[in-house]
């Protein structure tokens, strides 16, 4: 199977500014000047990290998905991000994976972060997405997701090559996001992203980047500061199946199944 080009971009968002987030990242992605597969966005890249659902969510039809669409079309690669969606009366906190062809699935964020009052406001998800792409499989995931290592494990019935998680992360915690980064690269076998912004929210709390990708043994492959910029690298598909042959302790690993179960499906619209 062949390597799998992936880019990633780490911003300072504009807070609950549609618009000017759609400008900004787009100015990022244009720096990103070869080929890739995959291009990765922040947590509610469209607004930061707001509460104000009623406001600022739309629709699976709204400009945000129009405008991934477009990307992936253009850039011939699937573009991936959470944003806030309404679906009737409930509100979303919903990674969407949108294909080149415009097609997509979509992961609503399982973890909600109750110490924002993420779960007053959001509906929580039940089913993780795997999605296969260009011969790879990859489980993205939402921020505070990183913290369960349950939900993040890479199950013989669902496996994955890569785990990626677009996310807020406040500076406050950097430590945790760095450690448990590295943590979910080791315990699962897998290439591991982590995707976060910069700079001060409109709720003055403040976020230190340290965008990352890591190996299957959880070195880094990349460590962002806490600059804005895009990056762009390659994973290596010999390498990955190499080291599971060498030292397959997946293998070894406890059987269990979730309050829960995780589903084989997968949204598609």
């Amino acid at each position: 199977m062949s390597d799998l080009t992936v880019s990633f971009v780490q911003a300072s968002l504009h807070w609950q500014d549609p618009a000017a987030n759609w400008a900004e990242l787009g100015q990022h992605i244009e720096e990103i000047s070869i080929p890739t597969d995959l291009i990765v966005l922040p947590e509610m890249f469209t607004t930061g990290f707001s509460m104000e659902a009623a406001t600022l969510a739309e629709t699976m039809d709204g400009p945000t998905v129009a405008w991934m669409k477009q990307l992936a079309a253009t850039r011939d690669a699937v573009v991936t991000g959470s944003l806030i969606i309404r679906e009737q009366d409930r509100y979303f906190n919903r990674l969407l994976w949108v294909r080149p062809d415009g097609t997509l699935s979509y992961y609503n964020k399982r973890h909600l972060f109750s110490m924002a009052g993420e779960r007053e406001v959001y509906v929580a998800g039940n089913e993780r997405l795997v999605e296969e792409w260009r011969g790879w499989r990859i489980c993205p995931l939402v921020c505070y997701d990183l913290r369960f290592p349950v939900w993040s494990r890479n199950l013989a019935s669902q496996p994955y090559d890569l785990l990626l998680y677009v996310a807020n992360w406040p500076a406050a915690r950097r430590t945790a996001w760095i450690t448990l980064l590295r943590a979910r690269a080791i315990e699962n076998l897998a290439y591991t992203m982590g995707v976060n912004v910069v700079g001060i929210d409109g709720n003055s709390l403040a976020y230190a980047g340290d965008s990352a990708l890591l190996d299957m043994r959880g070195e880094y492959l990349v460590e962002v500061g806490n600059h804005e910029t895009s990056i762009t690298r390659t994973l290596r598909r010999a390498d990955l199946e190499a080291f599971r042959e060498r030292f397959p302790a997946l293998n070894d690993a406890d059987t269990f199944s979730l309050g829960q179960p995780v589903s084989e499906l997968t949204h598609q619209a």
